[in-house]
């Protein structure tokens, strides 16, 4: 056994629970947070310029941005769940050919990406629910984020998916960390008027620029890694066979429909919250942005402990895969419940930091509460979809994200503002999230039962 394989099966196999889960959780929160710290910073500094217009464009163009995702997810969560279980097999050569295809096809699907984006874009900037207003604006912070930005955009993620799958947490959270700090730094500079004075464009063209820097980092990395490592991303390795695509697709097309019906949800709530006006769509997009925070916290535990337990469950110690499972859900949702109380009581101060304007302060508070009270149940449906991911039933994970949106989230949008206005759109969250918490543990417990009985049986 080579040093590089005898690392990971210390990590997997060996290495305390509770360490094991930290170290590869921590860095994958890490990351996450700082993602969403540049996204709070896009809302942030395009605040400062105090036009609700200019947020109003950030907020509407969220679900573009939201769609790259179905692209990560698909390459990046169905190729990072078949390379940990591969490398639980010890079948090296599936990972390093596995890598490769997810490479390549992420990169295709980015060019794709933006060259739809660049053909249909009047058509695309109406139904995202872009106004006479806000048009102009929505535009200018597109043609930085999706036309030019849609493949460094994508790679970065995906190739921080392809690190992590074989414990390299804290080089994958590097990576999506510079480009965010990146971003944090350019933020001022090209969106206020005491530097380019660019508004949602200059929070775009920032955002670019920070994609282009995470991704040649993620490059270098593999690269200077060479030998030591079983993620390759080279074009001789590009032979896709068909154990490959459909171990991929059948986890990563769950994933993907679940990011598409995100942005289906996403771009229903802001037609509905555009009819009462660029207040209140600028009031729900920061609302949205803080409530990223714990959400983020919760997805990275989840995405975090993934290869942990896909390595487990394909070698078949289903005690720690189980045990890993536990820890990380009790540590995710303890977390969640304190923020859920400080968020519910300090709603208005949160909103103030980033728009003083009494009207937008006051609907805010409003939508951050009801956003904040869905948080965990959110949090235990992305335990539970993590674990489906992991071990390949994807769809466990596709059935979950269309009774999520299709099903609750979505119809609860039309109820809810029928029966309460502009609030009730809020709760649709957290009507949708309540019931597929109690279907996930159901689930789960039958699940871990199966293994058990599997386990006495042989």
């Amino acid at each position: 056994m080579s040093m590089k394989d005898n690392n990971k099966t210390i990590l997997f196999e060996q290495t305390p629970i509770p360490k094991a889960v930290m170290q590869l959780s921590i860095p994958t929160i890490m990351g996450t947070l700082v993602m969403v710290l540049y996204n709070l910073a896009d809302t942030y500094f395009v605040g400062m310029v105090n036009d609700p217009i200019q947020n109003a464009a950030v907020t509407l163009a969220a679900p573009v941005l939201l769609a790259f995702n179905a692209v990560n997810n698909l390459f990046g969560v169905g190729g990072s769940s078949m390379m940990s279980r591969a490398l639980g097999r010890k079948d090296y050569e599936t990972v390093s050919r596995s890598s490769a295809f997810v490479f390549y096809c992420s990169l295709v699907s980015g060019v794709v990406f933006s060259l739809l984006s660049f053909l249909f874009n009047t058509p695309l900037l109406h139904m995202l629910g872009a106004e006479p207003d806000t048009i102009e604006a929505t535009a200018a912070y597109m043609r930085w984020t999706v036309v030019c930005g849609a493949v460094p955009a994508i790679l970065n993620v995906v190739m921080s998916y392809l690190v992590r799958s074989e414990g390299a947490a804290m080089h994958a959270s590097i990576g999506a960390m510079s480009g965010c700090l990146l971003n944090i730094v350019l933020d001022p500079i090209f969106i206020l008027p005491q530097g380019l004075g660019m508004g949602a464009a200059g929070a775009g063209l920032a955002t670019f620029i920070s994609n282009c820097v995470a991704c040649l980092y993620f490059l270098i990395l593999i690269r200077v890694k060479r030998g030591k490592t079983y993620v390759c991303i080279s074009p001789h390795k590009f032979k896709p066979n068909k154990k490959i695509v459909l171990e991929v697709f059948g986890v990563g097309i769950p994933a993907s429909i679940q990011n598409l019906l995100n942005v289906v949800g996403m771009t229903i709530l802001n037609n509905f919250m555009a009819s009462y006006g660029s207040d209140a769509v600028a009031a729900m997009g920061i609302a949205q942005k803080i409530n990223m925070i714990p959400m983020y916290v919760s997805m990275g535990f989840s995405q975090g402990v993934m290869p942990l337990i896909s390595y487990n469950y394909a070698s078949g110690n289903h005690k720690r895969m189980k045990k890993t499972f536990l820890f990380s859900g009790a540590i995710s949702v303890g977390f969640i419940v304190v923020v859920v109380f400080g968020y519910y009581l300090g709603a208005g101060s949160l909103i103030r930091m980033f728009m003083n304007n009494e009207v937008i302060i006051t609907y805010g508070t409003g939508f951050l509460r009801a956003f904040c009270l869905g948080l965990p149940f959110l949090c235990i449906d992305f335990m539970a979809v993590g674990v489906f991911q992991a071990v390949g039933m994807g769809k466990h994970a596709l059935v979950f994200a269309i009774m999520r949106k299709v099903i609750l989230e979505i119809p609860a949008i039309y109820i809810l503002n029928y029966l309460f206005g502009m609030y009730g759109l809020a709760y649709s969250q957290f009507a949708a999230e309540l019931v597929l918490a109690v279907a996930a543990v159901i689930v789960l417990i039958q699940f871990f039962a199966k293994l058990e009985k599997e386990k006495t049986k042989a």
